[in-house]
């Protein structure tokens, strides 16, 4: 796929063909706002197209390349319909693992939904701090928490866990507290789980980015 042979019409009944099929075009990862509002159209991936255009029309990618922190990112993405905290925050995270930009991971993190519900099931009272603040002090105080509760934490060849990493496990522990503790209560009172776990015996192919320079250890553990 090249955006030099990007058609929104053309994509758009591509799309539409797939749906009218049975398949399914979105994943159940995260909740889509429609984009109806701002663009028109009555199916989501039409307003997302749309979108799309909009952002290469007005060079997002050089701009993203270019900006000066995962914050100012952040920012860029926000700025634009349908993209809310969560979104822009991931969508920054997701840019930063390629090579249009280079930002610590340790630099930004914004909690989405489940996050700050995972963290307010953890804590009676945040005191002075926020969310973020709370994400921050678990990666910052990763190695002594797990020596205080006797954790053999195994971490991906000797990288600790980011501010992404930490986002997603207060993230988990709403889910899984919503079947183990039902009583202990989020920011959102849900209880149901979308997606249910399915193992696989596949084996996994692990590869991750290249500038976490962790490849290559794994190509030596294998040997």
């Amino acid at each position: 796929i090249r955006y030099k042979t990007f058609d929104v019409e053309q994509y758009g009944d591509i799309l539409e063909s797939a749906m009218q099929r049975g398949q399914s075009i979105y994943s159940g990862a995260y909740l889509m706002a429609s984009g109806k509002h701002a663009f028109g159209h009555s199916r989501k991936h039409r307003n997302h197209l749309r979108l799309l255009e909009i952002m290469m029309d007005e060079d997002v990618p050089a701009r993203v390349s270019s900006s000066d922190s995962m914050e100012e990112v952040f920012y860029l993405l926000r700025s634009y319909p349908t993209i809310g905290d969560f979104l822009a925050y991931q969508y920054a995270t997701d840019l930063n693992y390629s090579t249009l930009t280079n930002f610590s991971e340790m630099e930004f993190v914004v909690p989405g939904p489940g996050a700050e519900s995972g963290i307010r099931k953890c804590f009676t009272d945040l005191g002075d701090y926020s969310e973020s603040d709370i994400i921050r002090w678990m990666a910052d105080h990763q190695e002594e928490a797990f020596e205080r509760f006797d954790v053999d934490f195994k971490p991906l060849w000797g990288r600790p866990l980011q501010l992404i990493d930490c986002q997603n496990l207060f993230c988990e522990v709403d889910k899984y507290a919503r079947r183990k503790h039902p009583d202990v209560k989020g920011t959102k009172g849900r209880t149901q789980i979308k997606q249910t776990y399915k193992p696989s015996l596949d084996p996994i192919s692990y590869w991750y980015p290249p500038k976490w320079g962790i490849n290559d250890l794994i190509k030596l553990e294998e040997v």
